[in-house]
């Protein structure tokens, strides 16, 4: 390589990565290490974060259709299926065909979920507390305030 080559990578190099780069890298952090700690969190009741949300929409609205689920998720109707899959394995969920269209599932909780539910909280509140130790309501507001801004920002 030349030296003007090694210089110009050199350049291009060290101006490559910015305040803002390194902004939105911790913002993809945040998610990362919130998973780990939920999923290490709630590993004693065979669940994943995916799955307790999961969990957490039927528990909100019981009986949603894969789709529905997959919507709030955001996942793609395979993931949600290999989840429910799962779900069901655990003996917390069941399909139910609709009562309209036997194509499409509903999905219910069954009783081995609702007795963990409680539990589950308690996990989930405990994660939540260390990840926002320090950081007053008002920080979280605003925090909450401007991240629902740049969603709105990257949908448009």
């Amino acid at each position: 390589m030349t030296i003007e080559a090694a210089t110009m990578s050199d350049h291009v190099r060290d101006g490559f990565l910015n305040e803002t780069d390194e902004f939105a890298f911790l913002l993809e952090e945040v998610p990362r290490v919130l998973r780990k700690s939920f999923d290490e969190s709630i590993a004693r009741f065979g669940l994943s974060l995916t799955q307790w949300r999961a969990l957490a929409y039927l528990i909100k609205t019981e009986g949603m259709t894969q789709t529905e689920l997959a919507k709030c998720l955001e996942l793609e109707r395979a993931t949600i299926g290999l989840t429910i899959d799962r779900l069901e394995k655990l003996d917390f969920v069941e399909r139910r065909p609709a009562e309209k269209d036997r194509r499409v599932w509903r999905i219910f909780l069954r009783q081995k979920a609702l007795d963990i539910i409680p539990e589950l909280r308690e996990e989930a509140s405990g994660v939540y507390q260390i990840m926002f130790k320090g950081i007053s309501k008002a920080d979280v507001a605003t925090l909450r305030s401007t991240m629902e801004k740049m969603v709105r920002n990257l949908k448009e």
